[in-house]
């Protein structure tokens, strides 16, 4: 009984490590503003974010004005191996900041896992999983090509704002624009 416990706490112990130490698989972000040619299309919020190279649509209130996008890589590690360490699939990771996120002042960000159709079913199946959460992303849509998923957890420190982004989420804001 008292190894079982140990386990259990050194797994628990390792998940904080893994999740509050690590950047949470975002690798090369990079922040840009949404460009000035792009002008938001109105769906359910007053404003919009619009990424015509995956083919998808995400509605925001009017608070988000001013929003800037943070570019990343979230990585799919190998099913059953121990250390959990092996990287075996990669995709785009697009996080919506809120315009008063600063440095001193986080706010929650919005982060959209980008997988290809034969990636999510892979990931489905358990050939591969994400981080060390129990469970996985949360689908939020998809089109012909991709699936847009929420990460698992991606408000487990409940930064300012989070429960401003589960209102936004609740009102499936993610619309597909990709057909072919």
């Amino acid at each position: 009984m008292k190894r079982l416990y140990t386990v259990l706490l050194f797994c628990t112990l390792l998940s904080f490590a893994i999740s509050g130490c690590t950047d949470g698989g975002h690798q090369n972000e990079q922040v840009r503003e949404p460009e000035p040619d792009s002008k938001p299309a109105v769906t359910h919020g007053p404003i919009s974010y619009e990424n015509d190279p995956y083919g998808f649509r995400f509605s925001l209130p009017e608070s988000w004005k001013g929003y800037s996008i943070v570019t990343g890589t979230w990585e799919g590690l190998a099913a059953g191996n121990e250390s959990g360490e092996t990287i075996v699939e990669t995709g785009p990771l697009i996080s919506i900041r809120h315009p008063q996120w600063t440095p001193q002042n986080q706010r929650q960000d919005i982060p959209i896992m980008i997988f290809t159709l034969e990636q999510w079913s892979s990931l489905l199946e358990g050939k591969f999983h994400i981080g060390a959460a129990p469970i996985g992303p949360t689908e939020l849509g998809r089109n012909s090509k991709y699936v847009f998923a929420l990460p698992a957890r991606y408000n487990f420190a409940f930064p300012e704002g989070y429960e401003e982004v589960e209102e936004i989420i609740k009102k499936n804001p993610l619309q597909a624009t990709l057909s072919k």
